[in-house]
C-alpha cells in the first residue's frame, strides 16, 4: 500500500472527501508499523475537529433485520439532512469472513447516498485490535463533517461491551417473543441499553410486538438502569415500513439534549477516552511480548513444559516476562 504525506489526508478528510477518507482507515488498519505512525499523527491531528457527531450503537439478535433497519434508519436521517457514517465491529471476521460484506451488499440505497460512508470492520484480529481500529475510524468520520456516526455490531459476545464503550447512546433491536428472546441475550447487554426496538411491527405482528414491549419494558424495570437521568423506553418499529423511525430518532435526540444539559455527555466520553488508553496500552504490551525475539525463541518450549505439567502457570508467566524487562 503506498502512502501519501500527512497533509493529503489531513486536508481531504476536512473537505469530506469520502474516497480519501476510505484510504485514511485504510492506513490505521494496516499493520506496517510506518502506516500504524502515520495513522496515529492523523488521528492526533484530527482530534480538535471532532466530537460533534452522535454515536450511536446498534446491535441485535441473530434475524432481527439488522442491515434492513440501518439503511431504513441512516436512509431517513440522510432525508432530515444528516451526513451518516456507519462502521463496524466484528473480530469474528478472521475466522468467517464476516457478514458486513454481505450487509453492506443489501444496504443498497445507503451504499449509493452521497451523505453516507459505509465501512466493513477489517477482516482478522482481536476484539481489541479491531475495536482500536473502529475507534479511530469513527474520530476520522467525525472530522469528515458526519454528525451521525453508527457503531454497529456483527454477532454476538463481547462486542456489545465494546461498542457501548464507545458510543453515546446504544440501542438493541429485538423481535417478537421476549421470553425466548431474553435467554438469547446476556442481562449484562440488557443493562446498557439506552432504548430497546422491537423490530417487524408491521401486519399480523403489530400485536405481537405489542405483547414483547409490554414483557421487555417489565424485564428492564427489575434491572440496574445504565444512568440516573434516563430510563430506557422499550418502543417498537418496522424497518420495512419505517414505522417507528422518527420515534426512534426523536429518543436518541432528547438523550443526547439531556446528556449535553447535565454534563453526562461529557463526563462519559471523558471517561471512555481513558478506557481507550489503558486498552492501547494492554494491546501495545502484548504486542511487544509476542515481538521480543527471546520470548519468541522460547515461547513454544515453555507452553509445552506447562502443557506436561513440567512447570506451573506462575513460574513460566514469571519468567516471560522477566524476559521483556531485560531486553
Amino acid at each position: 500500500m503506498g502512502t501519501q504525506p500527512l497533509s493529503y489526508y489531513k486536508e481531504g478528510i476536512l473537505k469530506g472527501d469520502r474516497r480519501i477518507l476510505a484510504k485514511a482507515i485504510t492506513l490505521i488498519e494496516s499493520r506496517h508499523p510506518d502506516h500504524r505512525e502515520l495513522g496515529r499523527l492523523l488521528v492526533e491531528e484530527m482530534l480538535p475537529h471532532t466530537g460533534k457527531a452522535i454515536r450511536l450503537g446498534i446491535t441485535g439478535v441473530p434475524g432481527v433485520g439488522k442491515s434492513t433497519f440501518i439503511e431504513s434508519f441512516g436512509m431517513q436521517l440522510i432525508e432530515l439532512g444528516h451526513m451518516v457514517a456507519v462502521l463496524a465491529v466484528d473480530p469474528s471476521s478472521q475466522r468467517s469472513g464476516g457478514s458486513i460484506l454481505a450487509d453492506k451488499t443489501r444496504m443498497e440505497q445507503l451504499c449509493k447516498a452521497e451523505q453516507a460512508f459505509i465501512r466493513p470492520s477489517p477482516s482478522g484480529g482481536t476484539l481489541g485490535g479491531v475495536a482500536r481500529m473502529t475507534r479511530e475510524s469513527l474520530l476520522l468520520c467525525e472530522a469528515a463533517g458526519f454528525d451521525v456516526v453508527i457503531v454497529e455490531t456483527v454477532g454476538v459476545g463481547q462486542n456489545e461491551t465494546t461498542v457501548a464503550g464507545m458510543v453515546d447512546f446504544f440501542l438493541i433491536l429485538m423481535i417478537t417473543g421476549a421470553g425466548d428472546e431474553l435467554q438469547g441475550i446476556k442481562k449484562g447487554i440488557l443493562e446498557l441499553a439506552d432504548a430497546v426496538a422491537i423490530n417487524k411491527a408491521d401486519g399480523d405482528n403489530v400485536a405481537k410486538a405489542e405483547k414483547t414491549r409490554k414483557e421487555l419494558e417489565m424485564a428492564l424495570h427489575l434491572m440496574q438502569p445504565s444512568s440516573l437521568t434516563w430510563t430506557a423506553p422499550v418502543m417498537t418499529c418496522s424497518a420495512s415500513t419505517r414505522a417507528g423511525l422518527e420515534a426512534i430518532w426523536e429518543t436518541v435526540q432528547n438523550h443526547h439534549r439531556r446528556t449535553v444539559a447535565s454534563g453526562d455527555l461529557q463526563a462519559k466520553r471523558k471517561s471512555q477516552s481513558l478506557e481507550w488508553m489503558w486498552a492501547l496500552i494492554q494491546d501495545g504490551l502484548q504486542e511487544r511480548f509476542h515481538r521480543h525475539p527471546e520470548i519468541r525463541r522460547q515461547l513454544d518450549r515453555t507452553i509445552s513444559r506447562v502443557r506436561q505439567g513440567e512447570t506451573g502457570p506462575t513460574t513460566a508467566a514469571r519468567e516471560l516476562l522477566f524476559l521483556l524487562d531485560n531486553q
